[in-house]
C-alpha cells in the first residue's frame, strides 16, 4: 500500500513538471513583451509609446490573464498589468486602466515594487476624480506595500501624496502632522521639493494666502519652477485680489510648451476676467476655447474618472464582504483553538498566568513612574530657561510643532489625532505641560490674565478632560 501511494505521488510530480516545461508559444512570448516593457520603463520610457506597439502589450496582458496557470508566473502578470495600465492612462481611458490595476490587485503578486505603483496609479485616478478621501486611500496602501518591500524612499513620496489629499480636503494640520514623519535628514532633493509644494497647497485651501506663496517663492529660490507652483501662485493672488499678479502668471502658465486641459480652463479664467487690454473679438474667442475644452475634454474625463472610481468602490466593497466572511471563520476557529487550550491546560496556567500579569504590572508602573520623572525634569528645565521662547521655537508654529513631536514623544500628532485646536489652544496645552505660571502663560499667548482660566477649560473640554485635570492628561499622553 505504501508504495503504491508512492508511485501515484512521483507520478503527479512528473505531470506537474511535464505542464511546466510545456508552457505555451503565446505565454512565453507574452512573456518576453512584458520583459522588453521592463527594460523601457526602467530607461525611462514606455511601452506603446516610445516604443512597441500598443496592441502587442494588450494581448499579452490578455494572454497573461487567461492564461491557466498564471498562478507560475504572477510577478510576470503584475508587471504587464502596471505596464498596460500606465498605458492606457496615457490613452486618456482611464475606466480601462482601473480595471486593469484591480486585476493587479488581485493576482497575489509578492512583486511589492510594482503593486506599490499600482496602488499608487488608483489612487492619482481617484484624485482627478475629485475623490480625495478615496484617493487618500489607496496612496496609503500604496505606501503600506512600499515599506513591506523596504522602499523608503517611495513610501516617504506616498506620505506626500497623502498629505496632499488632506490638503486637497482643507485639513491642514492633519497633513502637515503627516509630512512630520518624513525623515528631515533623508538624502532627496526632489522629494523636498514636492513636501513643500504640498504645504503650499495646504495653505491655499485653508485661504492662508500669504503663506502659500511664502511656500512657492522658498522653491522658487531653490530653482524649482513647476508648472504646478506657477498655478498656485496665480490661484493665491487671484483670491487675494492682486490682480496683475495673477494675470502674469495665469499669461506664463498659458505660454508654456505643453499646458494641461484643466490648468489652461482655469487660467483662462483669471485672463477673461482681469486682462482689461483683450478686444472684444478677442474675449469671445477665448471665452469659445474655455467653453469648448469643457465640453469637449473636461466633461468626458471627469465622467470616465467617476466611472473608473465606480468600479474601484464595487471593488473594496466585494473586497469587505470576503474579508468579512474570512474573519467570522477565522474567528470561530480562533475561539474553538483558545477555549480547547483554555479546558486542557486550565489549571497549569493559572497560577503562571498570576504571576505573569504581576510581573507586568510591576515593570508597567516602573517604567510609567521612571518615564514620568525624566518628563517632569524635562518639562522643568525647558520652564527655567531663560529662553523659552527661542527654545520652543514659538515664533514659527510648524517648526514648533515638529519640535514637540520630536521631544515629547509625538505629542503634537497624538493631539491632532484627538481633535484639531487652534493655534492659541495648542500652544496653551504646551505652556500647561510645562506648567508655566498663569503670568507667564498670558504673555507669551498673549492673552488676558482672567481669561486664562476659561481658555483652559474650553482647550481641556475639547480635548475629552477638564482644565484641572489637563496637565495629567498632557503627561499621560506623552508617556503613551
Amino acid at each position: 500500500m505504501f508504495a503504491k501511494r508512492t508511485y501515484l505521488w512521483f507520478l503527479l510530480m512528473v505531470l506537474c513538471l511535464g505542464c511546466e516545461s510545456c508552457t505555451p508559444r503565446s505565454v512565453r512570448e507574452a512573456e518576453e513583451v512584458v520583459a522588453q516593457a521592463d527594460s523601457l520603463w526602467h530607461a525611462g520610457q514606455m511601452y506603446g509609446i516610445d516604443a512597441g506597439d500598443s496592441a502587442t502589450l494588450a494581448q499579452a496582458y490578455e494572454t497573461l490573464n487567461s492564461f491557466v496557470h498564471r498562478t507560475s508566473s504572477l510577478g510576470t502578470f503584475s508587471h504587464a498589468c502596471y505596464h498596460y495600465g500606465k498605458l492606457l492612462r496615457a490613452k486618456d481611458n482611464p475606466v480601462e486602466a482601473m480595471r486593469v490595476f484591480i486585476d493587479a490587485t488581485h493576482s497575489g503578486t509578492k512583486d511589492y515594487h510594482i503593486l506599490g505603483r499600482v496602488y499608487s496609479n488608483m489612487g492619482s485616478i481617484c484624485h482627478l476624480a475629485g475623490e480625495f478621501p478615496l484617493s487618500y486611500d489607496m496612496y496609503k496602501k500604496s505606501a503600506q506595500v512600499f515599506l513591506q518591500g523596504g522602499d523608503t524612499l517611495l513610501y516617504y513620496y506616498d506620505l506626500n501624496n497623502m498629505a496632499f489629499e488632506l490638503a486637497e480636503q482643507g485639513k491642514k494640520e492633519e497633513a502637515f502632522a503627516l509630512l512630520s514623519q518624513i525623515d528631515e535628514q533623508y538624502p532627496d532633493t526632489y522629494l523636498w521639493t514636492k513636501i513643500w509644494e504640498t504645504k503650499a497647497d495646504a495653505y491655499l485651501y485653508v485661504q492662508q494666502y500669504d503663506s502659500s506663496i511664502y511656500c512657492i517663492n522658498k522653491l522658487n529660490a531653490l530653482g524649482y519652477n513647476d508648472p504646478t507652483c506657477m498655478i498656485i501662485k496665480a490661484q493665491a493672488y487671484d483670491n487675494l485680489g492682486e490682480k496683475d499678479s495673477a494675470l502674469f502668471y495665469a499669461e506664463t502658465i498659458l505660454d508654456l510648451p505643453y499646458c494641461a486641459e484643466q490648468d489652461k480652463y482655469n487660467m483662462l479664467y483669471i485672463i477673461l476676467n482681469y486682462d482689461t487690454t483683450l478686444a472684444n473679438e478677442e474675449l469671445l474667442a477665448l471665452s469659445a476655447c474655455r467653453s469648448d475644452i469643457e465640453t469637449d475634454v473636461l466633461i468626458p474625463l471627469h465622467n470616465q474618472w467617476a466611472v473608473a472610481v465606480q468600479l474601484l468602490e464595487q471593488d473594496i466593497a466585494k473586497k469587505l464582504n470576503l474579508n468579512w466572511l474570512y474573519s467570522a471563520f477565522a474567528t470561530l476557529l480562533i475561539i474553538g483553538i483558545c477555549i480547547g487550550i483554555y479546558v486542557y491546560k486550565k489549571h497549569k496556567k493559572r497560577i503562571l498566568l498570576s504571576q505573569q500579569v504581576d510581573e507586568l504590572e510591576s515593570k508597567n508602573e516602573e517604567r510609567a513612574e521612571e518615564m514620568l520623572k525624566l518628563l517632569e525634569e524635562h518639562c522643568s528645565m525647558l520652564r527655567t530657561s531663560p529662553n523659552l521662547k527661542e527654545d520652543l521655537c514659538w515664533k514659527d508654529y510648524d517648526k514648533m510643532c515638529a519640535m514637540i513631536d520630536k521631544q515629547f514623544n509625538m505629542l503634537s500628532s497624538k493631539i491632532c489625532s484627538i481633535c484639531v485646536l487652534n493655534e492659541k489652544s495648542f500652544r496653551l496645552c504646551i505652556l500647561t505641560l510645562l506648567n508655566v505660571d498663569r503670568k507667564t502663560i498670558s504673555d507669551m499667548l498673549p492673552y488676558a490674565l482672567s481669561s486664562i482660566g476659561k481658555l483652559k477649560d474650553d482647550t481641556a473640554k475639547s480635548l475629552g478632560t477638564t482644565g484641572k485635570n489637563l496637565r495629567n492628561f498632557l503627561l499621560k499622553l506623552v508617556i503613551k
